[in-house]
């Protein structure tokens, strides 16, 4: 079965950048995936006469903002069209129009027909924020977060983030097409931020893996004082990995990395690739 990545990109008011592009084609083309993009241009709901008599150029300006969205979406999709070819990748795109608050909703509805939710962000594209955060407890669907300050070009290191929890497994489960085509695998657990049940669940996982056929490790680092998403991001950075794997509830702190607004924690720091799954 063909792997299907699902790429919805921003366009308004700040757009995505092309590195998301080229990071979402390596991404397919190392998963031998078909890439489905699909640009949201804004639509502006029509407003009240009254408001607009405040606001004489308000017809102008709502033109404005779609005509730009419009173009933004034209040329990422473009640069697809032009990237996933010369990668030989397969791909489809396709334009949805959407008012500017609902597009992090219909990106998450429309991920649940694919297999991977990629999603390119930077701190400053609160747009792009609000899609991954959709993306992640919407969906229903593993979503694979990517800094657009990074050049893609391996996903062969797997850092895994485990507690024993459900949500730790399916993370696990939905990582399977990474972890088959890994060349090592580190299964870690922070110690002292939360009650873990088995406190040899990381060696576990570790050697379930490796009966499995893969090249897995295991290790214990401890939580310290920060945002957990921190500590394993900066954890995984410092053995060279190149994704992180994670489950969306998998830590009593990772609120403080996903929730509470995407900004505050993953999204605002964003240090390598983060599959997660809810």
């Amino acid at each position: 079965m063909t792997i299907q990545t699902y790429l919805p990109l921003v366009t308004y008011p700040d757009a995505n950048s092309l590195a998301t592009i080229k990071n979402a084609v390596t991404v397919s083309k190392l998963l031998n995936a078909t890439l489905n993009a699909q640009a949201f241009d804004i639509v502006v709901p029509p407003v009240s006469n009254a408001f607009s008599q405040m606001l004489l150029n308000l017809p102008e300006m709502i033109m404005e903002a779609e005509e730009l969205s419009a173009h933004h979406g034209a040329r990422l999709l473009q640069a697809v069209d032009e990237q996933a070819r010369s990668a030989s990748v397969p791909f489809t795109i396709t334009v949805a129009k959407a008012p500017l608050t609902s597009v992090a909703d219909r990106a998450a509805a429309q991920a649940r027909y694919y297999d991977l939710a990629l999603i390119g962000c930077s701190p400053d594209n609160t747009g792009a924020q609000m899609v991954a955060e959709a993306l992640v407890f919407g969906a229903g669907r593993p979503a694979l977060l990517i800094p657009e300050s990074i050049s893609l070009s391996r996903l062969d290191h797997v850092v895994i983030a485990w507690d024993g929890s459900r949500v730790a497994a399916r993370a696990v489960s939905d990582a399977l097409p990474l972890l088959d085509r890994a060349v090592r695998i580190s299964v870690v657990t922070a110690t002292g931020e939360k009650h873990i049940e088995d406190e040899q669940g990381a060696e576990r996982l570790a050697e379930s893996l490796r009966r499995g056929g893969l090249l897995a490790e295991w290790k214990t680092i401890p939580a310290g004082t920060g945002r957990i998403g921190d500590i394993l991001q900066q954890h995984a950075g410092s053995i060279g990995a190149n994704v992180l794997v994670m489950g969306g509830y998998g830590h009593s702190r990772l609120r403080d990395f996903v929730l509470g607004g995407a900004t505050a924690g993953v999204l605002g720091n964003l240090q390598l690739p983060v599959m997660l799954s809810h």
